[in-house]
Formats: structure tokens, C-alpha cells, sequence
């Protein structure tokens, strides 16, 4: 294990993010209309306050892959830039590992590692190579371990093979790659990835997961991952923070979110033989192609083995699946919605 990271068993049970009633809010001057109101806004100006985040309370222990999500203009580029110091927030408390990161944005800085998918720390018209180079002289990354690292990820990364290419000619995939290992090279504690497979095909998006829950297990590595794809989410995150007009609205494992808002299942019968007019009352018969039928129901009022009884009961089955919601439905819903906790589900018998 490369030096400087805790063995994952070692995690300290002390939050390495914390964040208490968290503001951030934005002033722009008012201008009338016309010509008038430009020159009046040179003499009396009036501005117009935005909040951006408001009242985020966030505690998130080493270690953790938190999924930080919410639609375009929610809050969460505005919360990740005041985690890595870039913004003041306008009142509450922020730490990081310790550290305010707006006051300590150097010792910060060493503590993190950021990967934004649309943009690059590497060095454009550089070969991927000596892009890590000056990214250790920066760091001022021990030469053993940087050594140590780089070897360690361009074996799970393969970025053997287009080491010595321009950045500038790397194809998305190769870049992206490359920015994984750049934002690694000095065992940050943190890592903030900003749409991280945006844009990537699916052999490449695979890749990437696959690395980032590789740093997670064997390097304990706290990840916060912001994506509209929440794929990444069901792939990596255990735990998700959804924000939504720049306040949080939900906070907890992903599972009990699907458990709790996903009211409906799928129950996918194949029949025996096809019956055209294959009936259920009660039962909302989603889409039918004989001897396939799929069922939904409300898992509040029924259980897929009371389901399953009835079906039985009626015709001669083959096979079964229970399809459940998509993460992406539910978190849809809840931002059309709002988010409330529903009414407990019948129990599983």
C-alpha cells in the first residue's frame, strides 16, 4: 500500500468533512432598461441577493463514497468550490480534514484531489509523462512515492501505452484516465469528481468506476462524486445527498431512498402457455406479450409473493422477475415532488 494512506480497517471515526448551517449567497447590481438605467446604476446602484446554498449541514467520515446530487442549479458546484476553498462561504462552518479550506487553501490543496470531467489539470501540449512530472514538483511529491503511485496506476488505469502521447491527441477515455492519476499522484485524503464518465463510452465509464472503487478499498479514500449519470451513483455509492434549491433534501443510504420512495415494482410472469386475455383484478398489467406479462403493483399494499400466490393460483407459470425502480425515476419524481417519506410499505411475508 502505497505510503501515507490508512489501511481501510484504520479509518478514523472523526468526520473528515463538516459542514453546519452552510451559506452561500451571490450579489448582482439591478440595472433598469435602456440606456437610463445603465447610466442610473453608475450614480445609485441596487442589488439583487441569490442563495446558492442555504443551511447545508453535511458530516461525512473517511473513507465514504457520498453521491452529491441534484439538477443544473441546485447548489452542489457551489458547495464542492467552498469544500476545496475556492469560494468563502457567507456564513456557518466549514472543515476539511481538519482545516477551514478557504483560510488554509495551500494546506488544503495538498489534503484533496479534484477531477472535473469537462475540464484538465494536465498539460495540454505535454506528453502524459511529464505532465506528472511537474504535478510531483508542485505537490513536491517524495520521489519514491511518486514512483510508487504512478507504477500502481498505470497498471489498473493502462496508461501504459499513451504515456509518451501529447495530452492534446489522447482520445476523452485516455485523458480522462489521466487526469484520474494526475488528481492521485499525492495521496490526497479527498477526492471531488465533477461528472467524472461525462461523455465517455461504456467500456470507458466502466474503467473509470472500477478505479475510483479501487482507491476506495484499498486506499481508503474519501470520494464525493457530483454526475447526472446515476449509474456512477448505483455503482460506487452507498450513500447519497440529493440538494435541490440549494438545500438538502434527502440524506441517507441509497437503498433505504429506493426502499422507501420506490412504491412501485415489476413483476415480469412468463406463462406456460400464452393467454391473450390474461386478466388479474387489481392488478395494473403494464405491457403484455403473450406468454410474457409484466405486472405492476404498489409494494405499500401488496408483496411480490402474495403476487405471485395469485398469479399461480390462476395460471401455470414458468419462470418470474421482479424488475425494481430505476434510482433515476425516483430521484426524478422527488425533484418534480418534492421529497416526503411515504407511508410504511406492507410488509415482505
Amino acid at each position: 500500500m502505497p505510503e501515507g494512506f490508512a489501511a481501510p480497517g484504520n479509518r478514523s471515526l472523526m468526520p473528515i468533512i463538516q459542514t453546519r448551517a452552510l451559506r452561500k449567497t451571490f450579489r448582482s447590481v439591478v440595472r433598469g432598461e435602456g440606456l437610463a438605467g445603465a447610466v442610473g446604476a453608475l450614480f445609485s446602484r441596487h442589488y439583487e441577493e441569490k442563495v446558492a446554498v442555504e443551511n447545508v449541514n453535511i458530516s461525512i467520515d473517511e473513507g465514504e463514497v457520498v453521491g452529491y446530487i441534484g439538477p443544473n442549479g441546485a447548489g452542489k458546484s457551489t458547495t464542492i468550490k467552498m469544500l476545496t476553498g475556492i469560494l468563502v462561504p457567507t456564513s456557518g462552518t466549514i472543515e476539511v480534514a481538519g482545516i477551514v479550506p478557504h483560510e488554509k487553501r495551500r494546506q488544503n490543496a495538498r489534503n484533496i484531489g479534484v477531477v472535473f470531467g469537462q475540464r484538465s489539470q494536465l498539460y495540454w501540449d505535454l506528453p502524459l509523462r511529464e505532465s506528472f512530472e511537474l504535478l510531483r514538483a508542485i505537490y513536491r511529491v517524495p520521489r519514491a512515492q511518486y514512483r510508487e503511485n504512478l507504477d500502481h496506476f498505470v497498471e489498473i488505469l493502462d496508461l501504459d501505452r499513451f504515456m509518451s502521447t501529447p495530452v492534446r491527441q489522447l482520445s476523452l477515455g485516455e485523458r480522462m484516465r489521466g487526469d484520474f492519476a494526475a488528481a492521485l499522484l499525492h495521496n490526497p485524503k479527498i477526492v471531488y469528481l465533477d461528472e467524472p464518465t461525462i461523455g465517455l463510452d461504456v467500456v470507458a465509464k466502466e474503467a473509470i468506476r472500477a478505479f475510483i472503487a479501487d482507491i476506495n478499498k484499498r486506499l481508503g479514500t474519501t470520494v464525493i462524486l457530483t454526475t447526472h449519470d446515476l449509474a456512477d451513483v448505483e455503482r460506487l455509492c452507498r450513500r447519497i445527498i440529493l440538494i435541490d434549491e440549494g438545500t438538502v433534501i434527502y440524506d441517507g443510504k441509497l437503498e433505504r431512498l429506493r426502499d422507501e420512495y420506490g412504491t412501485h415494482r415489476t413483476l415480469i410472469v412468463h406463462l406456460k402457455d400464452p393467454q391473450p386475455d390474461f386478466d388479474l383484478p387489481g392488478v395494473e398489467i403494464e405491457h403484455a406479450e403473450p406468454p410474457t406479462v409484466n405486472l405492476k403493483f404498489d409494494r405499500r399494499t401488496t408483496t411480490a409473493e402474495a403476487l405471485i400466490r395469485r398469479v399461480t393460483e390462476r395460471y401455470a407459470i414458468t419462470d418470474v422477475a421482479i424488475v425494481e425502480p430505476e434510482i433515476e425515476d425516483i430521484v426524478r419524481r422527488i425533484y418534480l415532488e418534492g421529497y416526503q417519506k411515504p407511508p410504511a410499505r406492507a410488509s415482505e411475508l
